[in-house]
């Protein structure tokens, strides 16, 4: 018996863009349009609890996302609810002090560009995304690099689980953020409290560890 199997037809990249201002909202969708061509939006607005309603893992290729939303969320806590759809996130914010974006990289998304940047640019942020990159434009790193002074020396995945505790996260988000186990995370978190300790700068509390994290300039 012979059978034939209908090739798949490609279907257009779906974008989902997060952002409180309608007239950056068109002039993204237009910049968009310009680089990859055909595309859906699935999604365009401010309200990551609305798309939530109607999206499911698997619908969106990736996010564009600003940090500063104006409804009364940490960008991290946005992060993190925006990785429930499991894609590729993009910031594109005017919003870029050093901690932020650090906090941003820390939280899980792929990229960060600012409003200001030139279409190249964009483009090329846009592409690295899709292809499942991480791309960094040498401004965000400049600022990332420019007021980091920790008191001790963590690993990476301290740095992240720090940023990710002290945000607000529950363990269980964090480990998520992280790839690891809610054990492994804990064992993070125990880590990173030894070690300021024994610094002198003990961190019994979550508040405590906001507080230091600040000071550190790991959060804004």
């Amino acid at each position: 018996m012979s059978t034939s199997t209908e090739p798949k037809v490609a279907r257009s990249p779906r974008f989902a863009i997060f952002e409180d201002h309608p007239l950056v909202r068109d002039a993204l969708i237009s910049r968009l349009q310009g680089h990859s061509g055909p595309f859906e939006v699935a999604y365009s607005g401010a309200s990551t609890d609305q798309a939530l309603t109607c999206l499911k893992p698997g619908d969106l290729d990736f996010i564009i996302l600003d940090l500063d939303l104006a409804d009364g969320r940490t960008p991290t806590a946005n992060i993190d609810l925006l990785g429930e759809l499991e894609c590729p996130i993009l910031i594109v914010s005017a919003f870029g002090d050093g901690a932020t974006i650090r906090a941003a990289f820390a939280a899980g998304v792929s990229g960060f560009v600012s409003k200001s940047a030139d279409p190249e640019e964009f483009n090329a942020a846009v592409t690295a995304t899709l292809a499942g990159e991480t791309y960094t434009s040498a401004e965000a790193a400049a600022a990332m690099l420019e007021d980091l002074t920790t008191l001790v020396k963590l690993s990476d995945q301290e740095r992240r689980a720090m940023v990710l505790y002290a945000s607000g996260l529950k363990m269980g988000s964090v480990a998520r953020q992280l790839g690891v186990s809610e054990s492994t995370a804990r064992e993070y978190i125990r880590r990173l409290r030894s070690k300021y300790d024994k610094a002198g700068a003990p961190l019994p509390t979550k508040t405590a560890m906001y507080q230091m994290a600040r000071k550190e300039g790991l959060l804004p």
